[in-house]
Order: C-alpha cells, then sequence, then structure tokens
C-alpha cells in the first residue's frame, strides 16, 4: 500500500512540476526583436493567438491556450490595444497582462504639417486608425459642427508637439484630445486674455500665426511680421501674404511667386480677399502664435525678403520705400536664375 502512495505522489509530483512549467514557467520566448504587439479592435482569441505566434511572442501556442481557457481570457472580443511583453514570461504572466489591458502608449509627433492629410498621415501610422479613417473625421461635418469647427478651421486645434496616447484611440476621441491639448495651450501664459484684448478669437490668433510661420522661420522676427499684418488688419488693408497664395494653389513647391498664384481664385488667397483667410494654411508653432499676441508695435505695412540670403526681411512704412526692397529682391532672384 505505502509503495502504491509513494508511487501516487511521484506521479503527482511529476505532473504538477509538468503542469507549473506549462502555465507558470517561461513561454515567452526570450530573444524578442520587438517587445510591442498591437491587438485590433474587435480580435477574437484565435485571432490574438495568431498575433502572439506569428511575432514570436510565444513558444508553446497549446499551454497558452489551456490556460487562457482556465483563466477565462479566451472571449469573442478581446481587449484591443498596444502591450508591452517581457522577455521569459509564464503563460500567466501574459495572460494576466493582457487581460488587465496595461497599454504602452505610442508617441504622435506634430510639428511642420501643412495640411490636415499630413496630421492624418502622421498619426494614421503609429495609431490603429489609419490616415483614411483619421480623414473621414476630419471631413465629417456633422462631428465637426459638434466641436464647433469648420473643416478650415480644424488646423487650429493641433499645436506642435510630442503626444502620448494609446494606439487604438478612436478618430473623434483623438480629435477631443487635440481639443484638450489645444484648449490647454491657451490657457497658458495670459494667452486667451491677450487674444481678447486684440479683439481675436484663438481661431483667428492661429490663422495669423500659421501665415507668419511661413513667412520667416526666424523667430526673432516674427513679432515684427505679426505687426505689419495686424497693423494691415487694423485699416481694413488687404494682408497679400505671399504663403496664403501659395497654399491656396497648393504648389507647395514653388520658389516664386508669379501672377499664377496671385490670381488664383480662393477665399485663402489675401491678394484677392480682404481679412484673415477662413483658416490656417499650416500647423502653427507656439512661437508663431506666441508672436502674435505679443506683436511688436510699429509703423509698418510692408515687407520684403532681403536681398542677402540672410533669410531675414526688410520692412517699410510705405510703398516707396518697400518697392526699392522688392527690386533688390527681384534683382536677386535674377541673377541667380530663380524663376
Amino acid at each position: 500500500m505505502k509503495k502504491v502512495i509513494i508511487i501516487i505522489g511521484i506521479v503527482g509530483a511529476v505532473l504538477a512540476a509538468y503542469f507549473g512549467n506549462k502555465y507558470f514557467g517561461s513561454n515567452v520566448n526570450s530573444n524578442l526583436t520587438d517587445p510591442y504587439v498591437n491587438i485590433p479592435t474587435g480580435s477574437n482569441f484565435d485571432e490574438v493567438v495568431k498575433i502572439l505566434v506569428d511575432k514570436g511572442i510565444i513558444i508553446d501556442e497549446d499551454s497558452f491556450r489551456s490556460l487562457a481557457n482556465r483563466m477565462k481570457y479566451a472571449k469573442p472580443s478581446m481587449r484591443a490595444g498596444r502591450f508591452k511583453v517581457k522577455e521569459g514570461w509564464s503563460n500567466y504572466d501574459l495572460i494576466k497582462h493582457l487581460r488587465a489591458g496595461e497599454q504602452s502608449p505610442v508617441k504622435v509627433v506634430l510639428n511642420y504639417e501643412r495640411l490636415l492629410e499630413d496630421i492624418a498621415g502622421k498619426a494614421g501610422k503609429v495609431l490603429e486608425s489609419d490616415s483614411l479613417k483619421l480623414l473621414q473625421v476630419f471631413n465629417n461635418q456633422q462631428f465637426l459642427d459638434s466641436i464647433g469647427y469648420s473643416r478650415d478651421e480644424l488646423m487650429s486645434i493641433f499645436i506642435p508637439d510630442t503626444y502620448e496616447m494609446f494606439w487604438n484611440i478612436t478618430p473623434e476621441k483623438f480629435v477631443t484630445r487635440m481639443l484638450a491639448e489645444s484648449k490647454s495651450f491657451w490657457e497658458k501664459n495670459d494667452r486667451l486674455s491677450k487674444a481678447k484684448n486684440m479683439n481675436m478669437t484663438p481661431k483667428q490668433v492661429y490663422a495669423l500665426a500659421s501665415i507668419v510661420e511661413k513667412e520667416s522661420q526666424n523667430k526673432e522676427e516674427r513679432p515684427t511680421i505679426a505687426g505689419v499684418y495686424l497693423n494691415r488688419l487694423n485699416i481694413n488693408m488687404k494682408l497679400q501674404a505671399d504663403p496664403t497664395c501659395v497654399f491656396a494653389s497648393k504648389d507647395f513647391e514653388t520658389k516664386r511667386v508669379t501672377n499664377y498664384h496671385l490670381s488664383f481664385d480662393s477665399p485663402f488667397n489675401t491678394y484677392m480677399y480682404n481679412g484673415l483667410p477662413p483658416g490656417p494654411i499650416s500647423i502653427a508653432s507656439a512661437s508663431s502664435i506666441d508672436a502674435v499676441l505679443n506683436r511688436a508695435p510699429h509703423n509698418y505695412l510692408y515687407f520684403c525678403a532681403k536681398a542677402d540670403d540672410s533669410g531675414t526681411h526688410a520692412f517699410a512704412e510705405n510703398l516707396t520705400g518697400h518697392n526699392l526692397n522688392v527690386a533688390k529682391y527681384i534683382q536677386m532672384l535674377n541673377a541667380k536664375g530663380i524663376k
């Protein structure tokens, strides 16, 4: 009888060790090339297992399936998201982690985008929602009405920065997240009160800032450029901003503004229409927004790129002085053969 008990005990111990190792021993590859796994929204259990196998995350599929069923992890609809797994994890560790929905965020970097299509393309590369799905929301007027923006104005919610968010964020929640970030930005450094004192809305400030952004890469002269445009607005003078007619024509590769650009009929072309364009012509940096809010006081109404390749501008209070500056610049372009 003793021998039987001993044999049963040994068999039991062996089985316990065997199943314990299958369930609690290492089953996550100890040499992962990519520790992140993306589980798409709406995935079922079999699809999740296939992802884990195809990416080389798990070694023994059967033991994973067995414990997943015992732990009631296997469901028709699984938790979606981007998860970071650790080398050498057991099935138990992996299932517990995935079931808890402990996601690792992705980083969406926004900086020099010109169009909403560019924003969608940039975000779509790191989010579950691709650029087409994002653009569908960007173009959904009913949704835009619900947040108080037109499509032309929507670019003004995007403040250049690096944002962390979950991979499976929906396009709608992506937009509302950007709205929240924009609200937070405007509530800092007295930006809202400064805009109000200028009788401008944040949308209008942003639209002008996007023009200033495209006019100069020199941050130090942006407040002066902003002052020129604000002086023009104050006397109901057309802005006549070259970047707006380039944007209107979508001829972004041009190196020289011609009559084709100046005469391109679009509400964005400030050579043809008074006031601000209906929305931004690109993403605007914080420095350009602040340049508008803290514009330099002066009497300049004109400016033109200097003919010295400095990337800065020559300013003038009257048309006579401006025409002299323009003549110098055109002479430089002609000398370089730029058409």
